[in-house]
């Protein structure tokens, strides 16, 4: 897997956690002659067992529209510590007792500690190229559109329905 695909996949993960407000959000890389399973750690913490869930689901629901599913899922009944095994990556959800208690940022302290900015930071260069030239027209037309300010969004959507139908 390339290490671009790779750090995106890690990105959509993040920001599911985000939206269910993760909290002690933490990336480790961990070094190939560590004796690690994987290539990087994804730890987060939730302040109840329903968010722990919550907090798992949403990681899994987003991967799954990228068509990636964890190869294990462990703890998920119990809600202390949730383990999503993707193989080149791991997403550790932990309850707050639990993710004190295992401390795993000390056990794998030789991990280099990366911040959520250097996974988006991927994320956006991959994404940007994708816009197409025919985006820009329309950004054109909507700020000609506000500045008529006469149009509802009703309009606007009749006006662009009868546009397709002729073309």
């Amino acid at each position: 897997m390339k290490k671009n695909e790779l750090k995106q996949q890690i990105s959509a993960a993040i920001q599911a956690c985000l939206e269910k407000k993760a909290e002690e959000l933490s990336i480790l890389e961990m070094e190939k002659g560590s004796g690690a399973f994987t290539d990087y750690f994804v730890l987060c913490s939730g302040t109840n067992p329903r968010q722990v869930q919550a907090i798992a689901d949403e990681v899994e629901l987003r991967l799954k529209a990228a068509d990636l599913r964890p190869a294990h899922v462990e703890g998920y009944k119990q809600a202390e510590w949730v383990l999503l095994d993707y193989v080149d990556f791991v997403v550790h959800v932990f309850s707050e007792k639990a993710r004190k208690f295992y401390d795993l940022e000390r056990l794998w302290k030789t991990a280099k500690r990366l911040e959520v900015s250097d996974m988006d930071t991927v994320a956006r260069k991959k994404a940007a190229p994708r816009k197409s030239a025919a985006a820009k027209p329309s950004a054109t037309r909507s700020a000609a559109t506000k500045s008529a300010g006469t149009k509802s969004a009703t309009t606007k959507s009749a006006a662009a329905k009868k546009k397709k139908k002729k073309a």
